[in-house]
């Protein structure tokens, strides 16, 4: 072989292993960190293909083998990354009846980076968009003291401040109810657990999460990541309510945690058919994918989704618009999970093994 031949082998051996390695079920973090960037293998492979094709000599049955193997991962990959294009079904439909205000709700999603102090970029967005709730993470005391101007508008909250990475702070313009902190996994990982009340009375369970991701720098495995979701998935399907899941989920909406997430649950996703909406990592435009997410019960239709510009953080912040309609649940299919699933997600939940505790919290009201 020449040189040029070995080097695109290497090129493709290499697509072909990455794009294997997520069908292995472990945990291991250097084993799920290729679940994140299909768009960027999907790329690679077709470079890779287009190469074999230029350099390869077709003269013994190995290129051609190689080449059909090549061309299997690359039809992988778009199977995976296909439903989040407009090129798929629209899993939610898009709400284009008479104006109802009294059952909408908006929410924005916003990890901050605990070290950016571009606090007025993220002020600036909230009152342009003028979302029913924020959800910020990754907010510290610093933070929260910047945020407090919010309140006058937002007289409904929930505030964690951490130093640790994990602080979280929600702020809403709808009355919470029931509000809870939630340690599922770690003693310092908080979610909020809350009920959220229309203008129309409709209650409206919500979660908001932000579980630690696989890496090297935060923890080896994906397992407590994965316990927490399923987790969450389990309360959600048991308690049968109109739901919204929002947060930075530390996964990607494609890897088969996040797809089981869904099956437990029941919810849907407003990305399918519309877009990747990549929030992750804002100064790298080569390297995003889709971390911050919302999902919702099958009786909420959608009237926006957007990727909002950058606040200075490594993630962009995600809007979220929706209207509530119950007739829509009769209409939009939620995903289901067989006896195979709902096994699996069992298991991962005791391999976590949360311990459970609740807190409730006597969140902020002040006169607007």
């Amino acid at each position: 072989m020449q040189t040029p031949e070995i080097a695109v082998i290497v090129l493709s051996s290499a697509f072909i292993i990455f794009t294997l390695a997520p069908l292995l079920k472990w945990d291991n973090w250097w084993i799920r960190i290729f679940d994140f960037p299909r768009l960027q293998l999907w790329l690679l492979g077709m470079a890779a293909l287009f190469l074999c094709l230029c350099f390869c000599r077709y003269t013994t049955p190995f290129p051609f083998v190689f080449t059909g193997v090549l061309i299997l991962a690359i039809v992988y990959q778009t199977i995976k990354i296909l439903p989040y294009t407009p090129f798929f079904k629209k899993e939610v439909i898009r709400y284009k009846g008479k104006k109802d205000d009294d059952n909408r709700v908006s929410l924005l999603v916003s990890n901050v980076l605990t070290s950016n102090r571009s606090s007025d970029k993220l002020i600036r967005l909230i009152y342009r968009k003028k979302p029913n709730m924020v959800l910020t993470l990754e907010t510290d005391s610093w933070w929260e003291t910047q945020l407090d101007v919010l309140e006058k508008d937002y007289p409904y909250s929930v505030k964690i401040p951490l130093d640790n990475l994990y602080g979280m702070h929600l702020y809403s313009n709808l009355e919470l109810e029931d509000a809870k902190t939630m340690y599922l996994i770690k003693d310092d990982i908080p979610s909020i657990e809350s009920y959220v009340r229309l203008p129309s009375g409709k209650r409206v369970k919500i979660y908001c999460l932000h579980p630690m991701p696989p890496s090297p720098t935060e923890s080896d495995t994906s397992t407590d990541r994965d316990g927490e979701l399923l987790f969450v998935g389990k309360k959600v399907k048991k308690a049968d309510e109109t739901t919204l899941v929002f947060g930075d989920l530390n996964d990607v909406a494609w890897s088969y945690t996040t797809i089981l997430f869904r099956k437990i649950s029941g919810l849907l996703d407003p990305r399918i058919g519309r877009g990747m909406f990549s929030t992750f990592h804002a100064g790298y435009f080569f390297l995003r994918w889709p971390l911050d997410h919302v999902f919702h019960s099958g009786d909420f239709m959608l009237n926006e989704i957007r990727r909002l510009p950058g606040v200075g953080s490594d993630h962009f912040p995600i809007y979220a618009d929706f209207q509530f309609r119950s007739l829509a649940e009769k209409v939009q299919e939620e995903p289901q999970a067989d006896s195979e699933d709902k096994e699996l997600a069992r298991e991962k939940i005791i391999k976590a093994a949360p311990i459970v505790r609740t807190e409730e919290i006597q969140y902020k009201t002040t006169d607007t």
